[in-house]
């Protein structure tokens, strides 16, 4: 059964030593807002996080039943997406690989794509490319860019590098320079948003789908470490739950409700910065801390 509340959320997180999400335009040194020296996080490299944590508790090698909701993940390195289009197409026993598609067969090959991909019935995705396409699928989850809290410091770091990759550069000698972008310390905030109404619409995204994202969300640097990244660290995951599909409050007053202040300059750690909550939120809004 789809979820009958909407929610709203704001995630907290840092990185220490490290690359949150490099840019491939500069060099994959961390993201920066050239106008105010605020670093930023892209929703993309975020949901990857997420889709990930949830390949890893569920390898989508359980079989569905029919009822049930399956934990693929769609978006990810295996196969062409074409051709897992397809194959919604041949669960249905629908004919495939002719254009000229008549709707009913695309919404029953959409609805195989929403009941067996959690980030499809989560995030939404473009499936409407090649012979056999299921559609576009507006996602009732969306998380905004992460903006950090203060302007970052990026440091470029000189390291040796031993292992060189040709004889011809061996030659040379046995080392060579290399360089390693970091941030010494940020602490960054998003602000995601859960539409009941595109739940109930669309995908049927249930309560259950909802507490794996909350639990996905706190999890989701525990099994990413990686020397490029650092330490990375989710410190806070607040939610907003209303008490009906549409919601009580425009989803910006509540994000207000959570101000987010400098102790120390510049920081160096989570307890550099100070959270404040205003608990008193409007009718028919509950406030709830998933982590604080």
């Amino acid at each position: 059964m789809a979820i009958s509340n909407r929610y709203d959320f704001v995630i907290l997180f840092d990185v220490e030593n490290g690359n949150p999400n490099g840019d491939p335009d500069a060099g994959n040194t961390p993201r920066v807002d050239a106008e105010t020296g605020f670093g930023y996080i892209t929703d993309v490299c975020i949901k990857r996080k997420i889709r990930n944590y949830v390949e890893l508790v569920n390898d989508g090698t359980i079989p569905v039943k029919e009822g049930e909701k399956g934990y693929n993940i769609l978006i990810k390195a295996d196969k062409a997406l074409n051709t897992k289009f397809k194959e919604a197409y041949e669960a249905n026993q629908l004919k495939t690989g002719q254009k000229g598609k008549n709707v009913d067969d695309v919404k029953k090959a959409q609805k195989y794509m929403c009941e067996n991909y959690f980030d499809v019935r989560m995030f939404g995705a473009v499936m409407s490319t090649g012979d056999d396409p299921c559609g576009i699928v507006k996602g009732p989850v969306q998380i905004t860019f992460a903006k950090s809290i203060s302007p970052i410091n990026i440091q470029d770091i000189s390291i040796t590098r031993q292992a060189r990759t040709t004889e011809e550069r061996t030659e040379t000698g046995e080392t060579e320079m290399g360089r390693k972008s970091v941030i010494p310390y940020a602490l960054y905030r998003a602000e995601g948003y859960i539409s009941a109404a595109l739940a109930n619409k669309v995908t049927d995204l249930t309560e259950e789908d909802v507490e794996l994202l909350w639990n996905a969300i706190i999890n989701m640097f525990e099994h990413d470490h990686s020397a490029a990244r650092g330490k990375m660290c989710v410190r806070g995951l607040y939610v907003f739950k209303h008490d009906n599909v549409l919601g009580n409050s425009p989803s910006h007053i509540l994000f207000d409700k959570i101000v987010i202040t400098e102790n120390n300059v510049p920081p160096r750690k989570f307890s550099d910065y100070k959270v404040e909550i205003d608990e008193i939120m409007p009718a028919g809004v509950e406030f709830i801390k998933k982590l604080c």
